[in-house]
């Protein structure tokens, strides 16, 4: 399902960091960028003549090892995990990231400088309502191959849940928990990246990590240190000396977390799942997870909100008692039969309504249209769909039945299948922007057995009567 419940957000201010590309070893500056409602995040390649756009969507995926890289028609955006969680987890919703080279700087390995940035200049509230996809049943995605699993179940707060196990005496076994994502900047983003020993090596082999150095990457040393390599992970970090201590982390880095790495690896979990493109409402548990899974089950969550929002239909209980009956919707609209065109509101929120019309060949329009085949007028569907909206609007004053509700606008209206009589018509409506002196503009969805029969923009306004 999905719903709009907060405003949308953006940056207050452009603010701007620079860095080392960590597998290029190259300078690079990123400007993160106030964008426009609706935006989302953009990757934006200012060396480029002319500058190409990347959005941050799974679909944009070209590769997963050592980090989630975007490519769009040959241009590349590399290591974008970081930088996109402490967009989620500043809970950031519109952004440009400009940036001046192939990969987004590495900093200290986590997300915190980041997060810093985006705090310093603050959040600036838009006019638009956010959509987030509520999980309503659990969605499963696993690996059988590497033994990776994702599984997300339905809650009424969005939570994440990891469990790492690198069968290393080293490092072991770990989970790491975030229950509020209003905690990432203090519990996660300070979290860095890490690596085995043999990974380091096989990477310098490649004359990759150029950017890397002993702080901006945890390194688990899992096999004993000969000479030789000492002398070459010196030269490599530019270190006089360097040491395997105790807790088996090389040249003594200070953990910021006992479960730094599994708390890094749940930081990984939400930059790329950050693809998805909406923010997703659901406990989500993810068991050895990578840059692989995480993006396959972007993909995968992507193309059922995709689903959801062709169908968009409201998952209703008939069975339940309504949340106001015909009479209780008289005491709030002014419409009588044989005009009153909705019978149930079966949901009311602050930004959303669902109500329902039992359509039965008693009413008076199908004595003419049409004899011998009834058909339900497309205008009397967007009307039964007003007056819905009506109760969304006039729910806001506390004395609704001393107003009435008009029309002001009617937008990108569609007649997608014809309404007959035993049809249970279905109505959902949501507030595009917050009311404003009594001006409402709803988008509205009429579904029969779960298919949409009709939808349109609505503007109506509120009035004192007279």
């Amino acid at each position: 399902m999905i719903v709009k419940n907060k405003p949308q957000q953006t940056l207050a201010n452009a603010v701007s960091l620079h860095g080392i590309g960590l597998h290029s070893g190259t300078s690079i500056d990123l400007t993160l960028k106030p964008a426009e409602e609706h935006s989302g995040f953009v990757f934006l390649r200012s060396d480029l003549d002319p500058p190409v756009e990347i959005p941050a969507l799974a679909q944009f995926v070209s590769k997963t090892e050592r980090g989630t890289t975007l490519s769009k028609e040959g241009v590349e955006i590399q290591t974008t995990e970081h930088i996109l969680a402490a967009l989620i987890g500043c809970e950031i919703h519109n952004c440009i990231i400009e940036i001046n080279g192939t990969e987004v700087p590495i900093m200290d390995g986590s997300s915190k400088p980041f997060v810093e940035a985006i705090q310093n200049t603050g959040v600036q509230v838009q006019e638009a309502l956010q959509e987030v996809f509520v999980v309503q049943e659990n969605i499963h995605i696993a690996d059988e191959v590497t033994g990776s699993e994702i599984l997300i179940v339905p809650a009424e707060e969005t939570s994440l849940t990891v469990m790492i196990d690198f069968e290393t005496k080293v490092l072991g076994t770990q989970n790491a928990v975030l229950h509020k994502l209003e905690d990432f900047p203090s519990e996660i983003a300070s979290s860095r990246t890490f690596s085995f020993l043999h990974e380091l090596e096989m990477l310098l082999d490649q004359d990759l990590i150029k950017g890397g150095d002993l702080n901006n990457a945890i390194v688990y040393v899992n096999k004993t240190l000969d000479d030789s390599t000492m002398e070459r992970l010196k030269k490599a970090f530019g270190k006089n000396e360097i040491a395997v201590k105790n807790n088996g982390i090389l040249d003594n880095l200070t953990l910021h977390h006992p479960n730094e790495a599994a708390r890094h690896k749940l930081l990984d979990v939400i930059g790329d799942l950050a693809l998805i493109g909406m923010p997703v409402q659901g406990r989500i548990i993810a068991t050895k997870p990578g840059h692989k899974i995480n993006t396959e089950f972007a993909k995968h969550l992507k193309n059922i909100i995709k689903t959801t929002k062709n169908s968009n239909a409201p998952v209703v209980d008939l069975s339940q008692p309504p949340v106001m009956d015909v009479n209780q919707i008289m005491d709030m609209l002014p419409h009588r039969p044989p005009f009153l065109l909705v019978d149930k509101i079966l949901e009311l929120s602050d930004t959303h309504v669902v109500g329902l019309k039992n359509v039965t060949m008693n009413e008076t329009y199908f004595e003419g249209h049409f004899p011998g085949a009834p058909v339900m007028p497309g205008v009397l569907q967007i009307e039964s769909m007003a007056q819905a909206g009506g109760v969304l609007v006039l729910s806001t004053v506390p004395d609704p039945e001393n107003y009435l509700t008009f029309f002001m606008k009617i937008d990108n209206v569609k007649f997608k299948r014809p309404v007959h009589p035993g049809d249970t018509l279905i109505f959902k409506l949501e507030l595009i922007t917050p009311i404003r002196r009594g001006i409402c503009n709803m988008r509205g969805y009429a579904f029969v057995n779960g298919q949409i029969v009709s939808e349109g923009d609505l503007m109506a306004q509120i009035s004192r009567r007279k």
